[in-house]
């Protein structure tokens, strides 16, 4: 029984977890989400600080996506980790969270070819291969624009990548960050590298999984080598379709990386498996107990869920962690919410969720408001 007499009807996702040492107070993850609120220079700043303090009850909190460099960046006033100022903005947010005994992770991004010229003084983008977004266009700093064909990374060019990574993980140690996420889905960098479909080098970066893998096995090591491997992290998107990704060969390679993952020993593997930010439908969707059979490390499962079908997954031992998106932008206590039984606010609009304001960000009402 809760504290409103009611009976917890989520018992497994609301139950502690010891995430190799680090203490996780119930199994909610806030999922990182990208809001677009640190203005031109990038650096976190105090609304900021509101709206993840906000969501501290939340047993870990994963940061919104955060570039590594300026050749990372693609998103609009999204924030950064790869100058001093950025670390003291997000070190005011480590500070607040753990003040209210909340583990956070620092979500480690580079755009690719998810991005554009307009982000980098009029050079094109980097990617695996010059392979450009079928889609309409790109929010830019001039607005919308149309996609770019990006430039391919040179074989020589990808250690000072690697190294960005290294410099980044550094950074958020100094932060003050629990541990990193690497981003390695949604169509971004690193899954241009692992995808087929985006990766048509000849180089020992591509053609085979194991070479298409290679890149993101060097971002691992780098990051390896700032934080014990239970503090990093790599997230994976097997059946998205954002950013135009999606190839036929999709269960073959996430198959083959979560295994090569698995011999790291992982903080998690965050696998975004549910269909809600799209499916390229080029074959049954992969889920959880495929990632299971391959990695014996705490799995995370994102996208789509709700409390009853999170708390189905994680008593049934297909995963341990469930990352909740977007009930979280209009529900800071989202915890609470499911404890008690209390009815959720409606979504928030599409309009709100990457707007430059502290409105649609920091005033969803808590239930006591309601």
């Amino acid at each position: 029984m809760n504290d409103t007499g009611l009976t917890n009807s989520s018992p497994h996702l609301l139950s502690p977890f010891d995430l190799h040492g680090l203490p996780l107070r119930n199994r909610v993850v806030m999922a990182p989400l990208t809001r677009a609120r640190a203005g031109r220079d990038r650096v976190p700043n105090d609304v900021m600080v509101e709206y993840y303090t906000q969501r501290a009850s939340a047993g870990l909190i994963i940061a919104e996506a955060t570039v590594i460099s300026e050749q990372g960046i693609g998103w609009v006033d999204s924030p950064g980790i790869y100058n001093d100022a950025q670390v003291a903005g997000w070190k005011k947010i480590t500070t607040a969270l753990h003040a209210a005994g909340t583990p956070f992770f620092l979500q480690l991004w580079h755009c690719g070819r998810a991005s554009h010229s307009s982000f980098h003084g009029g050079e094109p983008a980097v990617s695996a291969s010059s392979v450009k977004i079928n889609g309409d266009s790109i929010h830019t700093p001039d607005g919308k624009q149309p996609y770019e064909t990006p430039r391919a990374l040179e074989t020589e060019e990808v250690a000072a990548v690697v190294e960005d990574y290294r410099r980044a993980a550094q950074r958020a140690k100094a932060a003050g960050f629990d541990g990193v996420e690497i981003h390695a889905a949604n169509g971004y960098l690193i899954n241009q590298f692992l995808d087929s479909k985006t990766n048509q080098r000849t180089d020992r970066y591509g053609g085979s999984v194991e070479n298409r893998y290679r890149f993101l096995k060097e971002v691992v090591e780098a990051v390896l080598s700032v934080w014990p491997a239970n503090r990093a992290a790599v997230r994976l998107s097997p059946n998205g379709n954002f950013n135009d990704m999606g190839a036929p060969d999709f269960r073959e390679t996430f198959t083959y990386v979560a295994g090569q993952l698995n011999a790291f020993d992982l903080a998690y593997l965050h696998v975004v498996d549910g269909l809600a930010f799209g499916f390229h439908e080029l074959g049954t969707p992969m889920t959880l107990p495929e990632f299971r059979a391959v990695f014996s490390g705490p799995l995370m499962g994102n996208c789509g869920y709700t409390q009853e079908s999170a708390e189905a997954a994680i008593a049934s031992g297909q995963a341990d962690l469930i990352a909740f998106g977007r009930p979280y932008l209009s529900n800071p206590d989202l915890v609470e919410r499911f404890a008690n039984g209390w009815e959720l606010n409606p979504p928030a609009d599409l309009k709100v969720w990457s707007a430059p304001t502290p409105e649609g960000y920091t005033d969803f009402p808590f239930h006591q408001q309601s």
